[in-house]
């Protein structure tokens, strides 16, 4: 049958992806005393999931409705906090905070975590 390669092709080799976003302040404790960020500060996050691994029978690598169910709660203890209060946040750097999310998702077969502080800067965690 044509094509039937590439369809197990795809079926191998398929990703989804998931973009969350929330708000919070956050200061780096880490940084030189002069460095603008370890001011108080806030952003607008952009948080992308991705789950890699075969099609199956359903159709999906993931059903968007279940990665919602397991990303959606951590987004929500995020949102308009202060993330060096969160345990584990406690110098929320970009890279940090990608790991905090990986960490937390790994079990949910998550293989990475982009986390943008601004549109044209990420950290990203993946397997």
């Amino acid at each position: 049958m044509a094509g039937t390669g590439a369809l197990k092709t795809i079926r191998e080799k398929t990703a989804i992806c998931r973009t969350y976003r929330f708000e919070a302040a956050h200061f780096l404790p880490n940084v030189h005393r002069e460095h603008k960020c370890r001011r108080m500060h806030g952003h607008n996050y952009r948080v992308d999931i991705w789950v890699a691994g075969p099609v199956e029978a359903t159709g999906f690598v993931m059903d968007f409705f279940d990665l919602d169910e397991v990303v959606s709660p951590l987004v929500r203890n995020l949102d308009h906090r202060v993330l060096n209060e969160v345990l584990g946040l406690e110098n929320p750097t970009a890279e940090l905070i990608a790991a905090w999310f990986f960490e937390r998702l790994k079990c949910a077969g998550i293989t990475a975590v982009r986390v943008y502080e601004t549109d044209d800067c990420f950290a990203e965690v993946w397997t």
